[in-house]
């Protein structure tokens, strides 16, 4: 099955709401024509409404970097599913390897949170990913299925065909270093076929997995002709319209 790629840019916490305005307008007009790839932006929390509005009847969809489980209530600091739909999201990253490594995410918080994402409507994007120590011990599936197996329990079969997963090796994220196009395929076709066993084949088969960890325009080309890598999460080169639209026409 040919799955349709999804590139997303997490913006984590950068740009002011003049420069994501801008770095949207730049995505906008650079995309004209793109019609084979399914984009994605995250910006900081105080920047998804203004660029939901410029984003507004474009190719381009939304993406909120966290929500809360909760639909509302006193939590302070938190904002919820139907609070990201009303700015214009279609999507929420779930499980970023920066939440659970800064922000005490488990298994089971980001189980919640998926759940209540499709609940409310908005699809995930949902990571998973091990650390260099885990990589060195040979334990990088036991972490990447245990994640994958936690972070879906619950979600029904229909639910899941809304989902996409993305790979995100610890050690690649933010250090230059790049997982090898055949890691990146060793750890996809795993997760594929766990979430044929989960699910069944047809949903594993329609289910993109994006991979995440220093995607640049050179090194993309490599990894999407991995046959179970479907897209990127891309961070740094996500910053710039000309770097990130290197990735999105890889």
């Amino acid at each position: 099955m040919k799955r349709r790629p999804i590139m997303a840019g997490n913006w984590k916490m950068h740009m002011l709401v003049a420069e994501a305005e801008a770095l949207v307008k730049g995505l906008v007009a650079g995309l004209d024509g793109t019609e084979d790839v399914d984009v994605v932006v995250a910006p900081p929390f105080p920047s998804l409404h203004p660029v939901g509005r410029l984003l507004d009847g474009t190719p381009i969809a939304l993406a909120a970097q966290n929500m809360h489980w909760e639909a509302s209530g006193a939590y302070t600091g938190e904002v919820s599913a139907a609070m990201l739909l009303d700015v214009g999201c279609r999507h929420v990253i779930i499980g970023h390897s920066e939440r659970r490594q800064y922000f005490g995410e488990t298994d089971e918080t980001v189980n919640r949170k998926v759940k209540a994402a499709l609940a409310a409507g908005l699809d995930p994007i949902v990571c998973v990913g091990e650390v260099l120590e885990e990589r060195k011990s040979g334990r990088t599936w036991e972490v990447v299925g245990r994640q994958t197996r936690k972070g879906l329990e619950g979600v029904s079969a229909e639910d899941a065909k809304r989902l996409v997963l993305a790979y995100e090796p610890v050690w690649a994220i933010g250090t230059g270093e790049t997982a090898t196009p055949e890691q990146a395929q060793e750890v996809h076709g795993r997760i594929r076929g766990l979430i044929g066993e989960l699910f069944d084949d047809g949903i594993a088969q329609g289910l993109r997995i994006q991979y995440g960890g220093s995607v640049k325009p050179d090194n993309v080309r490599g990894l999407m002709d991995q046959p179970d890598v479907d897209g990127a999460l891309v961070g740094g080169a996500a910053l710039k319209a000309e770097s990130f639209l290197g990735i999105v026409k890889f």
